[in-house]
Order: structure tokens, then sequence, then C-alpha cells
């Protein structure tokens, strides 16, 4: 009964809103169920530029200029949206009488995505220090090695297959972060491919409008991943290691408490999740785009030393996170236009990267582009990713240890994109590779 309530007070009700949307015209409601749009948004971002500072959204004023999307997400006036915080007035009390969620996702309290301080410094004091450049930087050498273990077992299934083609999703870009990202938590690595599925079901908690039946297999895949987690920490409560989880499970505050269980599931499989899900679209999407633009590849060829720069341009051009949304908690103003208390904007981060104001001929694929770190795939402000320098530092090395191995990988048919709406990325590549060679490290 608690489900069908939640459903209902916020997918259902959203979904019925956004049809209504459809039907009176709105693109970017159309957009929200309109796969062909979602396999290419950008046209849309571009009709909606002409709008300043905002253009009306599917249910919320939105921006696609960097600017603006910016002072938002940097903004002390706005904070973090949740499902609890964006219904209307009606539902608030169908959530009342559903009770919170048993198992919450991510972007539901307390996860670091939907809390503000004092709860969010607190929480990512906790982590911060797995995602520090030195940090990562030390990590370089073994992301290198799993990036030539996958490759050589890629190899060997298109060899045991066809003797050319693989799905270069399953069996290289997830299998990397998540392998990495594992290792950091003091995750087994039996679980890596359990993980995968069970992460690939909840991504869908991101969405808008979900569908009932979508909406059942998400919670049973946050399901599993709560009660995994839950008993994975209690196992790290008793026999401690030195990987991250073991140290936020046995930190206290300044007060002398520590996170309590929800917290610490919510914070784990935050940082889990967030270690792969979009490194692994980072991946795919910069495949594709290399695949698209073969005269950057032979520029890298040609440059390697550009490798660092091509992956934050991929992060530029085709980003792993569409968009997010922030709601004023007081009333404020944004480009000279007022947003009153409660207020929602949504910032297309997509968009805001193609901003011309920002970029010079924003719709080209450039690797050399030299400002291309000022995207805002990671966001901006208080809620900036923690883990991006680990998501740069992983698409780097396993995007060139794969063109360095395969020189001449090409699509071996169409790719197939993921079904959500806020992560952007695929769900299945086939690729043709060339015979292996002798790797070179990165």
């Amino acid at each position: 009964m608690g489900t069908t309530l939640r459903w209902g007070a916020t997918h259902g009700l959203m979904r019925a809103a956004i049809r209504r949307q459809v039907r009176a015209g709105n693109p970017d409601a159309r957009l929200l169920l309109d796969p062909d749009m979602q396999a290419d948004p950008f046209p849309h971002y571009e009709a909606i530029r002409a709008s300043y500072p905002f253009a009306p959204g599917a249910f919320a004023r939105m921006t696609v200029h960097h600017d603006v999307a910016t002072a938002v997400l940097r903004s002390d006036g706005f904070g973090v949206t949740n499902p609890t915080s964006v219904v209307p007035g009606p539902a608030k009390a169908a959530l009342a009488l559903a009770g919170p969620p048993r198992n919450p996702g991510p972007i539901e309290p307390p996860s670091m995505l939907a809390v503000d301080a004092p709860d969010h410094p607190r929480y990512r004091k906790l982590v911060s220090r797995a995602f520090t450049a030195k940090r990562v930087a030390a990590l370089r050498e073994r992301t290198s090695e799993v990036a030539q273990e996958l490759l050589d077992d890629m190899d060997r299934a298109a060899r045991d297959g066809d003797g050319h083609t693989v799905d270069l999703v399953a069996r290289y870009a997830s299998l990397l972060p998540v392998t990495v990202i594992s290792e950091m938590l003091g995750v087994p690595a039996s679980m890596r491919d359990q993980f995968l599925e069970w992460g690939d079901g909840a991504a869908t908690s991101l969405d808008m409008g979900l569908t009932r039946r979508a909406h059942a297999s998400m919670e049973r895949h946050l399901a599993a991943l709560n009660d995994w987690m839950r008993e994975h920490l209690r196992r790290l409560r008793r026999e401690p290691g030195d990987d991250l989880l073991s140290s936020i499970v046995t930190q206290v505050d300044d007060d002398g408490t520590g996170l309590t269980e929800q917290e610490l599931v919510s914070t784990a499989l935050l940082v889990l999740a967030a270690g792969f899900e979009t490194t692994v679209n980072l991946i795919g999407n910069g495949t594709a785009q290399l695949f698209a633009h073969p005269e950057q590849r032979e520029r890298l060829v040609a440059e390697p030393e550009r490798w660092s720069n091509a992956v934050d341009e991929i992060l530029r051009f085709d980003p792993p996170v569409e968009r997010t949304a922030r709601r004023a908690t007081v009333d404020t103003e944004v480009a000279g236009v007022p947003v009153s208390a409660g207020g929602l904007v949504v910032t297309v981060l997509a968009g805001a990267n193609r901003d011309p104001r920002v970029f010079d001929d924003p719709a080209t694929f450039d690797v050399a582009r030299t400002n291309a770190k000022d995207h805002l795939a990671f966001s901006s402000g208080p809620h900036f990713c923690l883990g991006a320098q680990l998501a740069r530092m992983e698409g780097e090395v396993a995007l060139r240890a794969l063109f360095e191995r395969h020189p001449r990988l090409a699509p071996a048919g169409p790719a197939r994109r993921r079904p959500t709406r806020i992560l952007r990325g695929y769900a299945e590549m086939p690729v043709r590779l060339e015979p292996a060679v002798s790797a070179s490290r990165v």
C-alpha cells in the first residue's frame, strides 16, 4: 500500500503532468517521453537558448545558459531537491500516509544528493579524502592494470565468439569503473556483476514520471542494494580493513557520535553507484564520439598528450548527466529575474556545455579545445561531484588503452542508449576488434 501511494504521489502525478504538457505542446515535456528526442536532445536545447535567462520547462523554469546555471548551482539561495520537496500540496498528504521509504534512493534523504547543510558537509567530509588528487594519482597504475586485464578478457571473448565482435559496454566500459570503486570500498570482486545489475535497475530512480512497473522494478533493485550493503557494513564493523567504508563505519563526529545505519548505507551506496554509473557513460559516450570523429582519433594518435583534455571535451560535448534541479530556499534573484522561495530551476548541464558565449563553435567536437575544462558535467558549487578527478582519470586510462590496443576499432552494429533520462549513456555498444597487439601502459 505504501509503495503504491508513494508512486502515485510522485511518479504517477508527475507522469500525468508531463503528458498534459505534451498535449499542450511543451517541447521539454516531449523530450522526457520521446526516445528519438532523447537520443539527440541538442536541437531542443538550442531552440530554447534564445530565452534568457530561463525558458519554460516541462514542470519548472529551465536554463541552458552557462552563466545562469553556474549562478544557480553556486548560490546560497538554492538547495537540492528531493521527491518530498517538490510534490504539490495534496500529494504531500499521500506521502505522509505512505510513510518514509524503507530503502531511500539517491535523490531521497539522507543521500548526499538530497540534503544541504548541515548534513551535506558532514557526509561529504567522511568520503572526500578518498577522492583527492593525490589519492587518484596513486590509483592510476592500478586502473591501467585493470584496463589491460579487461582488454585481454575482451579479446578472448571476441575470439571465442565470432572472432571479432564484442559488446564494449558489457565487457569493458562497465567493468573498469566498477572494479576500481569496488576495490576502493572493500567490496568483493565477485560482486561486480551483481552490482552492475542492481545499479542499472536502480538508475531510473533519478528520473521523473516512471510507470508503475518501472517504479516497482527500481524499488526491488534499491532494496537488494540496501540489504546487501547493510550486511557488508556489519561485517566491516566486526573486521574492518584499510578501505574507505571501514574508515566510515568506525569514524565519529566531533561530538563523539557517528552516522546512523541508514546514513551509512545511503552514503556507501551513493559512493559506490557514483563511482561507476557516470564513468560507464563517459567511456561509452567517448567511444561513440571518437567513432563519429575519426580525424580526432588521428590527432590523439599523433598527439597522445591530449588524451586528458580529450576526456574533458567528451564531458563537455556529451555529458553523462543531462540535467539537475535546484529549489530556491529564500526569495532570490538570478540574472535580474526574481525567483520566489520554493521555486524550481532546472539547470540543463548538457545545454550549458554548448553555450556559444563560453565555447567557440560549441557543436564541434575538438579534443584540442583550450577551455574544455570549463564544462559543467560535474555540476558546480557545494554539490560539485566528489569523484570528478577519479572519473577523469578512469576515462582517460580506459579510452586511451582501448584505442591504443585496437587502433582501428569500429562499430559492429547500432548501439543502444540507456532508457534513463537524467543519466545519458549506452546500454549496448557492439564493436569490431582488431587482433590483439602488445599493449602499452597508460
